[in-house]
């Protein structure tokens, strides 16, 4: 029983399916039958073989170590170029295309993962394979159904890329691909960036072997490198309470505390931009919310260093 998936006809099938309205919309977006048929194979490819790679980071670390960014951006540059073979510079529509076929690549690679963690979990609890793999398919279908509304409305009312919905990774990914085409790419930027990946690295693996407590990870390095201070600043002192936590004893049930409640901030800040994003995306007006000048800055500033402090004596709970 606990062996059991689905067949893989159906996998199969699943995929071919999946395949022919993807080609379809790239035809419709190059309008051409020879590009849109040189994506349609070159998606699957990178989305197998990158999928691969999520899942096994996933399955050996969690999916919090999932590299979508990087295979993300890795399938923009590499489609880029092929389509700047065939199309020549200047093309905003293989932009266009590259950005798809890297979205394809990105979902394709977060699926991977959660998958991998949820079917990991699974076999320790002694759960049904198949049974969990239906029900992860019913969840893609969800997620279809809603993501792309919820992103309509806070595009609506924030403007996706502004500074009050920051997305610096697709900014980062739209320009990679507009760079590309437009031939103003720096590529001596892409390779001291990568010179100074395999550094990290190599310094890394140095501290491992020292046994130091002081290392290199490289994803939380690029976080910090390429996130806005806004996003980056509270990650940092997430982190610090963590490990002042951890020295003073916390144990671990207070370590599964303090997730547990960060993860609940996180979850309730979105909810919450969700909830405040649906009058002013239902009345067209963006400052149908008024603005409280009237209270101190320093209250915010208060109430953020409250939460703080209750975090860290959760986090620092000594009970094992």
């Amino acid at each position: 029983r606990t062996e059991r998936d689905i067949p893989i006809q159906w996998v199969i099938w699943g995929a071919v399916f999946s395949i022919i309205p993807i080609a379809m919309l790239y035809f419709k977006i190059l309008d051409n039958t020879e590009f849109a048929l040189t994506l349609a194979v070159l998606m699957p490819i990178l989305g197998f073989l990158f999928s691969a790679v999520a899942a096994y980071m996933a399955g050996l670390v969690g999916s919090s170590n999932n590299p979508i960014s990087g295979v993300t951006i890795a399938t923009i540059l590499l489609t880029s170029l092929i389509l700047l073979l065939e199309m020549g510079t200047g093309s905003k529509e293989g932009a266009a295309a590259a950005i798809l076929v890297g979205a394809v690549v990105c979902i394709a690679a977060a699926i991977g993962g959660d998958n991998m963690q949820d079917l990991k979990t699974g076999n320790l609890v002694g759960a049904t394979p198949w049974q969990q793999q239906i029900m992860q398919i019913v969840g893609v279908l969800a997620g279809a159904a809603v993501i792309g509304w919820t992103l309509n409305v806070l595009h609506t009312a924030y403007t996706i890329g502004s500074p009050k919905l920051a997305a610096p990774q697709a900014l980062l990914m739209s320009s990679v691909a507009e760079g590309v085409f437009n031939g103003n790419l720096p590529w001596d930027m892409v390779v001291y960036g990568a010179v100074l990946g395999i550094a990290i690295i190599i310094l890394d693996t140095i501290q491992e072997k020292r046994g130091a407590e002081f290392r290199f990870p490289i994803l939380a390095v690029a976080v910090g490198i390429y996130l806005p201070v806004s996003l980056s600043t509270p990650i940092f002192i997430g982190g610090m309470l963590a490990h002042l936590a951890k020295k003073m004893g916390a144990g671990p049930r207070g370590e599964k505390a303090g997730l547990l409640m960060a993860s609940g901030l996180i979850t309730g800040e979105a909810l919450m931009g969700i909830m405040v994003a649906i009058p002013i995306f239902m009345t067209g007006d963006k400052d149908v919310w008024p603005l409280l000048d009237w209270v101190p800055t320093g209250v915010g500033e208060l109430i953020f260093a409250g939460v703080i402090v209750w975090l860290f004596f959760q986090a620092k709970r000594k009970t094992t």
